[in-house]
């Protein structure tokens, strides 16, 4: 399973990023333990026995006798090491033996009288810069002799020892702890992200299989939440396109199925001589025909601007004069509706460009919308203004306005009834969807606004 996969990367991954973290510390604290102790050792080594040989010369006057005594006073310098001092445990011949071949000394003129390393026979002459290498040793202010050292390794004591074995298995430890949190850590962290994820799976198979409208649980603000919100949002939306998919169907199966019950009504009638076929019969049949033929043109045009295969032939126009043209189009029909139509556009608009016979359609299906539902007395006006690098349209009219619930939807295509401004016997149902398809076809929107029994206005913006 990809989750199960996912869960164990996850867990996987941080187990590994744990072990590699606490690995390069303890090569890291490892390498430097070592150096650190053996520079405290030698630091320590050296300090001791700078102050026995400088009491040594101080109690002989010279540095005569102290090769024949130098296995003696290795074993009385310090312990070497963790802080402990001349008398400390470990002291003996046994730790004297172990420090033996760290250090030599030189006179003060730089001859060799305790031979160690690089300086191997007794009487050897120092160069400047191997005296300045050395440690001073001084009595009384005045340097009596350099203490050499050896860059060997010191043999470290039983403590010593101890002390990096328990440092070793502490390192050791806190690794294999930092393994066991980080994989407690990944398989939470794992199992936070993964469900929500495997939450979204199970939804998406469930739409593969119709159940469209689904919906998952969003407990986080992360990318993840994000993603469960869009989900949400996508299913609401297919599910709503399908019921709307649905809904059209049914609707087109309606509108075809109300015309042509009518002409096969008459057209039977008169063939079993019924009916005689007079003018208005035949009228009648011509008139359902010709709404058969604007219902499938609609249709056609939608399908193509879906396609975007609608052609347009954008021109220059004079905003104004398109709307006077509109209003002049109308006014006889308005006039016998006793409705008040007018333009109202602002001064030195420039022509923008845009189809004039698609325009024309536009404002065809959005003024007759207005004139369905304005009652006598009422008015309409179509405006027009400069409005964010474009030109906005509108068609106001003082009707009975669109109920809040169904303003989102009157675009949509076949909305029905006293649900959209777009709808009688004669309408096809798809007056509104065809204006915002002939708008974004044109790279235009269109929105609404109304007030319930104030009445509506439609708005067109289109670039230019």
């Amino acid at each position: 399973m990809i989750n199960k996969s996912l869960y164990w990367k996850i867990a996987l991954a941080f187990v590994l990023v744990a072990f590699i973290t606490a690995a390069l510390v303890a090569v890291f604290i490892r390498a430097t333990s070592v150096d650190r102790l053996t520079q405290l050792v030698t630091d320590q080594q050296s300090e001791a026995l700078t102050t026995i040989l400088a009491d040594y010369y101080q109690t002989n006057g010279s540095w005569d006798g102290l090769l024949k005594n130098w296995p003696v006073i290795q074993q009385n310098y310090s312990v070497g090491g963790m802080g402990m001092g001349p008398g400390g445990p470990g002291q003996g011949e046994h730790m004297g033996n172990e420090r033996r071949s760290l250090y030599g000394l030189a006179d003060a003129e730089g001859r060799v009288i305790i031979p160690v390393g690089n300086f191997k026979d007794v009487g050897q002459q120092l160069t400047r810069r191997q005296i300045l290498a050395g440690t001073s040793i001084e009595v009384a202010g005045k340097q009596v002799g350099v203490l050499l050292t050896t860059n060997a390794l010191p043999v470290y004591n039983m403590a010593e020892t101890l002390f990096l074995q328990r440092t070793n298995r502490a390192l050791l430890l806190a690794t294999l702890g930092a393994m066991v949190v980080a994989l407690l850590i990944g398989l939470f962290l794992a199992r936070t992200l993964t469900q929500p994820l495997r939450a979204l799976t199970q939804a998406a198979q469930k739409i593969t299989h119709g159940q469209l409208d689904q919906q998952v649980v969003v407990n986080s603000d992360d990318e993840i939440g994000e993603l469960g919100l869009a989900f949400n949002q996508m299913s609401r939306e297919v599910a709503r396109v399908n019921q709307q998919r649905r809904q059209m169907t049914a609707d087109i199966a309606h509108d075809l199925r109300t015309p042509l019950t009518v002409i096969s009504g008459y057209v039977e009638s008169m063939r079993d001589g019924v009916l005689q076929p007079t003018q208005q019969r035949l009228e009648l049949i011509y008139s359902e025909i010709g709404r058969l033929q604007r219902l499938v043109t609609d249709l056609r045009m939608l399908s193509q601007v879906d396609a975007g295969e609608l052609r347009l032939e954008p021109q220059l126009v004079d905003p104004q004069a398109i709307l006077e043209h509109t209003a002049e189009f109308f006014q006889h029909r308005a006039s016998q509706q006793e409705v008040t139509l007018q333009v109202q556009a602002e001064n030195g608009l420039t022509a923008i460009r845009l189809d004039e016979a698609r325009f024309m359609q536009i404002m065809d299906n959005l003024v007759s919308n207005a004139l369905r539902y304005t009652p006598a007395g009422g008015s309409i006006i179509l405006g027009a203004r400069r409005q964010a690098n474009g030109i906005e349209f509108s068609v106001s009219d003082t009707g009975s306005g669109i109920e809040p619930e169904d303003l989102p939807w009157i675009f949509d295509r076949f909305q029905r009834g006293d649900k959209s401004r777009h709808s009688d016997g004669n309408e096809s149902g798809l007056g509104l969807a065809i204006v915002k398809a002939l708008a974004e076809a044109h790279g235009g929107k269109v929105s609404a606004e109304s007030v319930v029994g104030q009445g509506a206005t439609i708005r067109l913006w289109l670039p230019g």
